[in-house]
């Protein structure tokens, strides 16, 4: 049995390494640090500011840190621009010169939203060490209830095609099919509606 829990404050730095860990070959954090031992020393710091972000609506971790998702609640996907200055130090120290291609990736994504109320699944991440026991659906599982008592949709996008079947078995339909400009990774858009 999955224990899925609600994040605090405390959870921070071990769940910022675990999804540094599980984006490691991620193609989108791949194209934002093509330097795999770049990549590996400031997803931990990209993903702790993450969890600062999303802090405005559910961060949801298996009871022992190894799974987690990030959701950003309806009318907040978007990140504003207030909250993007009150992180710019920490933003440009982490991203360094990669910041030009995390900003186009961040762009490209938020022009693919979709219109009306949705809770955006933002991020979703098991380590490594963990995948293939059931710890990410159940994470998963665990914010579409929430998304499910309010009756509001849920999206989200993988750079990751093999993705795209576990979020389908989840209730998620393809809406889109992408590519980030000057280069960048392919992108699927999925959409799913209240009670799958």
């Amino acid at each position: 049995m999955v224990t899925i829990r609600d994040a605090v404050a405390s959870d921070r730095a071990a769940v910022a390494g675990m999804l540094g860990r599980a984006f490691a070959e991620d193609p989108a954090m791949s194209y934002i640090f093509p330097d795999a031992g770049e990549r590996a020393k400031r997803l931990p710091r990209l993903f702790a500011l993450l969890f600062d972000s999303d802090a405005v609506g559910m961060r949801l971790v298996s009871d022992a840190g190894e799974a987690g998702t990030f959701w950003r609640p309806p009318g907040q996907a978007h990140v504003p621009t207030t909250a993007m200055l009150r992180q710019a130090i920490p933003l440009l120290a982490t991203l360094g010169m990669a910041l030009p291609r995390a900003l186009r990736l961040a762009h490209a994504v938020e022009s693919h939203f979709p219109v009306g109320p949705f809770w955006y699944l933002h991020i979703a991440g098991v380590d490594p060490v963990r995948q293939g026991r059931g710890l990410g659906g159940a994470s998963i599982r665990a914010g579409l209830a929430r998304c499910d008592a309010d009756g509001v949709s849920a999206y989200l996008e993988t750079a990751t095609r093999s993705n795209v079947a576990l979020y389908t078995r989840l209730g998620f339909a393809l809406t889109d099919e992408w590519t980030v400009p000057r280069g960048g990774p392919r992108f699927w858009s999925m959409l799913r509606q209240p009670g799958g």
